[in-house]
């Protein structure tokens, strides 16, 4: 009895939540639309610091923030944005006019034939997307299945099997590429400097020689951490160590 008292309490803080935060979405669209951004990200962030986050959420705090000329928060959310639901093309082009705000250009390594693949098509869609496209053919190939199994003629039996094996082909190569994806959002760990104009050293120490310097807006790949330095790698393939208030994860969610 106290279990299912305790179910009942969950789902109904869990609604009541959902209540604030819609309202608080609304009130903060109604001030973005006012031209009050401060106050507007204000409502966001309190959005954000429930829980209850997604693409549309991150794209206005973007707006907000690209409003104001704040580089580093308007590209780490429009990211954020994208990592959510890559498809999102409002926040995809409005991530390249903030991007230009940014100081640093920095020119990527060429990619080969398959990663340039997986850039057009692959990462189209996250790992939970491929895994719904696998649920889809493994319905598809079963149906499709049954169906040749009980067809009567030859005609069908020969369509049916066609088109299940294709279907069963569909089904592998998106389980396939869902765990891929699944491990290598696990892998790659990305961050965007947060500081106006930072050294990147050649050890994680203070004293240690400068790098390079970033400035706020550069999106980098962490590889690793010793204390409170991350290792990391820039597009082009530099490789430093910078402190870890000097970059927020994107992954950070």
């Amino acid at each position: 009895m106290i279990k299912y008292i305790f179910y009942l309490l969950v789902c109904v803080s869990s609604t009541i939540y959902a209540q604030d935060s819609e309202e608080l979405f609304k009130e903060a669209n109604s001030l973005y639309k006012a031209g009050s951004y401060k106050e507007a990200i204000k409502r966001y962030e309190d959005i954000v610091a429930t829980g209850s986050v997604s693409s549309e959420l991150f794209y206005n705090l973007g707006n907000c923030y690209y409003k104001l000329n704040s580089v580093a928060p308007s590209i780490y959310n429009y990211e954020k944005a994208l990592k959510l639901d890559p498809l999102n093309e409002d926040a995809k082009n409005n991530l390249i006019f903030a991007k230009r705000l940014a100081l640093d250009r920095i020119e990527e390594l060429p990619k080969s034939v398959f990663q340039k693949f997986n850039d057009r098509f692959l990462t189209k869609f996250t790992y939970n997307g491929w895994a719904i496209f696998s649920i889809v053919f493994s319905f598809i190939t079963a149906m499709l299945f049954l169906m040749y199994y009980f067809s009567k003629t030859p005609l069908k039996k020969r369509l049916f099997f066609t088109t299940s094996s294709i279907s069963l082909i569909l089904l592998l190569l998106s389980v396939i590429v869902s765990f891929q994806q699944y491990n290598s959002s696990l892998k790659t760990i990305e961050a965007i400097v947060f500081t106006e104009e930072v050294s990147v050293k050649n050890e994680p120490t203070k004293r240690a020689d400068e790098a390079f310097v970033l400035h706020e807006g550069t999106k980098v790949f962490v590889l690793d951490k010793v204390d409170n330095w991350n290792k990391i790698r820039l597009i082009d393939g530099k490789i430093g160590w910078l402190h870890t208030n000097e970059i927020q994860l994107l992954n950070d969610f």
